[in-house]
């Protein structure tokens, strides 16, 4: 099927508040269009075969890389947020492929070890322009990532880039003028906000219940989980394994979020009365967002989750430990600029000495930023 095509059947197929392929405001360096695939199509195929994709499987989502074989990482969730992501793009008539597409970069910008990793990056930058896990995924796709001999970056669409910039809580203030600070995102980038959302609380339950992190009878004390296991166990055979009961309530809970998100959002679009893109970046409101009632209990569990999960003491133990590595590291780069590799050195001319530190280290894996501690700071 031809580009032509492609671009015909989602004019036809999806809603008038979606955004189209052939509508794209384009790249940067104006490459010719492909004969055979949509622009984010091609935005897709960029990104899955770009160095920082990769390198996402080594870094932490909650639990330190090497901790645990079946726990997540930042490659295995961004996968299950495109997946689940084109699922609900699909029942709302949206652009399945540019979901997909801000799905696979919406976590480029991660340094190692997470969160904490980016709050002591934060902290060490804070006086050098700042460090913010967004911002850095635009760097990468825009500048850091080298693969064309005719420009840096991976010469991504406008409006990949926009919903990179713009992606969790959208207030306008720090986006690039470039990309309409004014303007509400995309639905599609919306989608993913949300979606992101749901697949950690589902996920980090299950990697923290399998890890003992967790305990189920602390779990049932949420009404939204307590929910799901209810209906879990009264659609099991008696007898049914601990472990495919708790499965079976990890897949409830996730079909009851994602449902009701698109019932809340329809419901939003109806209100809201969106019948045109122009109307979506003019909206007053999120328009992709859960009931209130489920908002509520959604935080509930995440108030749980926080507590019992991310500041449970060996999480805490090992992300101490991860924050002196970064600073250290950061400490000794600056300290020692002759020190980094030459790829990186010749940047500080440009960038600034931190700035290039704070690149280097956000793009390591975890078990390369242990490699390098051991190496430079002991």
């Amino acid at each position: 099927m031809r580009r032509e095509d492609i671009e015909a059947r989602e004019a036809a197929w999806l809603a008038p508040y979606a955004m189209l392929s052939r509508l794209s405001r384009g790249r940067t360096y104006g490459t010719a269009p492909d004969p055979y695939r949509t622009e984010y199509q091609r935005d897709r195929d960029r990104i899955i075969h770009s160095r920082a994709f990769r390198r996402l499987s080594g870094k932490t989502q909650v639990f330190i890389d090497g901790e645990g074989d079946h726990f997540r990482n930042r490659l295995t969730h961004t996968l299950e947020v495109a997946q689940v992501g084109r699922s609900v793009a699909r029942r709302l008539a949206l652009n399945e492929d540019l979901v997909e597409c801000i799905a696979l970069a919406h976590d480029l910008g991660h340094p190692p070890f997470g969160h904490r990793g980016e709050d002591m990056l934060a902290q060490l930058m804070a006086e050098h322009g700042g460090f913010e896990h967004n911002r850095q995924a635009l760097r990468i796709v825009e500048e850091l990532e080298q693969r064309y001999p005719e420009h840096p970056g991976l010469d991504l669409t406008w409006e990949v880039r926009e919903s990179l910039i713009k992606h969790g809580d959208f207030d306008g203030s720090g986006v690039d003028a470039r990309f309409l600070p004014e303007a509400r995102p995309l639905l599609e980038a919306q989608l993913i906000d949300a979606v992101d959302s749901i697949v950690y609380d589902c996920h980090d339950i299950d990697d923290g219940l399998r890890g003992g992190y967790l305990q189920l009878e602390e779990l049932q004390e949420v009404p939204l989980w307590r929910a799901a296991w209810e209906e879990a166990v009264a659609g099991s055979p008696r007898g049914a394994a601990p472990r495919l009961l708790r499965d079976r309530a990890l897949r409830q809970l996730l079909d009851a979020l994602i449902d009701d998100l698109c019932s809340a959002t329809e419901q939003r679009l109806r209100e809201d009365g969106i019948v045109s893109l122009s109307a979506v970046r003019r909206a007053q409101r999120p328009l992709v967002a859960h009931s209130p009632l489920l908002a509520a209990r959604k935080r509930e569990l995440e108030e749980f989750l926080f507590a019992h999960l991310y500041r449970h003491y060996r999480v805490n133990a090992s992300f101490h430990r991860a924050r002196r590595v970064i600073a250290e590291l950061f400490a000794f780069w600056v300290a020692h600029p002759d020190a980094l590799p030459p790829e990186h050195a010749r940047r500080i001319e440009r960038v600034g000495l931190q700035r290039v530190v704070a690149d280097y280290i956000a793009g390591m894996t975890d078990r390369f930023a242990l490699e390098a501690y051991e190496q430079v700071c002991r």
